[in-house]
């Protein structure tokens, strides 16, 4: 069951990107959808309480596409309900 594993189901669902020395995770969400990130953040956010940081906010011209960037630096539970949230995305 994904509620059991969210974490592995994240990996499933999710390509993670490499992100060093921060509290912030890139996740690219381009096997669940092709919307743009700033719509996907603003629908997941409202329709399932969690928030992400579109990526391509950052660049002019954006690099990265089907990217998000989730924010670690929380509550151990608010964590596991984040990613068993996600897993069912």
């Amino acid at each position: 069951s994904c509620l059991v594993g969210s974490e592995m189901c994240i990996r499933d669902r999710f390509k993670i990107r490499p992100s060093a020395g921060t509290y912030f995770q890139l996740l690219d969400y381009s096997d669940i959808s092709e919307e743009k990130d700033d719509v996907l953040a603003q629908k997941w956010t409202i329709e399932n309480k969690v928030s992400s940081i579109p990526v391509s906010v950052f660049y002019h011209n954006p690099v990265h596409k089907n990217v998000l960037r989730f924010c670690f630096a929380k509550q151990d539970e608010t964590l596991m309900r984040a990613a068993e949230i996600l897993s069912l995305l």
